[in-house]
């Protein structure tokens, strides 16, 4: 490519890999959650999203509505505005239907511009996808090197934690509440995020879907700790609905609850740190093993977490 690309992102997670390898330069326009770095909000909005509800279990209804009615996307598109910037690239997935605008869409109006943008869909499910997906952006958007040296130090900065993390000593049970009402554990790279950091997280698996339990389950997996992390939920929102945990029968039989050590269950702004996979899981990792390993100096300075 011989000209400076224009890049369209539709997925946060992908705008920070972008800016993660010095290509931000190159974006045009982004989706509406797209808000890191700060910097970059400038940039064109080109989704919203439908009205799904305000409380965990009215969003919850309206997917699981949305869903058996056949809807192919919770999100809408500017298809006008996307023609007008003539994108040469088009960052999206088709991970999770929720999380973005759907990649059949999105290829439908790549198609159909006059000159079809290259479509890169990312779907990564573990922490070294992430890193495959630097590369990957960098190569279609001609930072190739660049993109290179980036993945090499997250790679660092990930592989520099795991040597604080004994591997011979069993790690505390993790219950990671990536949605509150209904209960959902996290899935994806979560699973596998928690087990190199020295946990366990038996509910679910490195590499498969997040997924809905029950209370039994949750008291039945007996967590010593407990992270409340919704998808797409910041602390203030965590704490406007905490009560959906904390006022239940079962909430207080979490051996993690019992613990007098409050920072035995913590919220942390998910949005942010957990549920976007892109460079910042090495943060949310070093994080984790600084919580469960007892190594407060490598948790990153203003991580978003408290406890609750």
């Amino acid at each position: 490519m011989t000209h400076r690309p224009r890049v369209i992102s539709l997925l946060p997670s992908a705008t920070e890999v972008l800016c993660a390898i010095g290509a931000e330069d190159l974006l045009v326009g982004r989706s509406h959650e797209c808000d890191f770095p700060p910097r970059i909000t400038d940039r064109p909005v080109l989704t919203a999203a439908r009205t799904l509800g305000t409380t965990s279990a009215e969003i919850d209804a309206s997917v699981r509505e949305a869903r058996s009615q056949g809807a192919t996307s919770l999100y809408t598109i500017d298809e006008a505005r996307i023609r007008e910037l003539k994108p040469d690239i088009i960052l999206t997935q088709d991970l999770c239907e929720v999380c973005s605008i759907d990649l059949a869409n999105v290829q439908r109006i790549a198609a159909t511009l006059a000159t079809p943008p290259r479509v890169v869909n990312l779907n990564p499910t573990s922490v070294f996808d992430v890193f495959d997906d630097l590369l990957r952006v960098g190569e279609a958007v001609g930072r190739a090197s660049d993109a290179a040296r980036a993945m090499v130090s997250l790679r660092d900065q990930y592989w520099s934690a795991v040597d604080f993390v004994n591997p011979f000593v069993p790690g505390p049970e993790v219950l990671f509440l990536e949605w509150m009402d209904p209960l959902f554990v996290g899935g994806h790279w979560t699973p596998q995020l928690i087990q190199d950091a020295g946990g366990r997280h038996s509910l679910n698996a490195a590499g498969a879907k997040s997924r809905q339990i029950t209370p039994e389950d949750a008291l039945e997996a007996m967590p010593g700790r407990v992270l409340i992390a919704p998808c797409g939920f910041d602390l203030a929102r965590i704490q406007s609905e905490l009560h959906t945990l904390t006022s239940s029968r079962w909430w207080p039989l979490l051996p993690a609850v019992l613990e007098p050590n409050p920072e035995c269950v913590l919220a942390v702004d998910g949005n942010q740190m957990f549920n976007r996979p892109g460079p910042r899981l090495v943060d949310a990792f070093r994080f984790l093993v600084g919580w469960l390993n007892d190594r407060p100096e490598l948790i990153p300075e203003n991580f978003p977490a408290r406890p609750i």
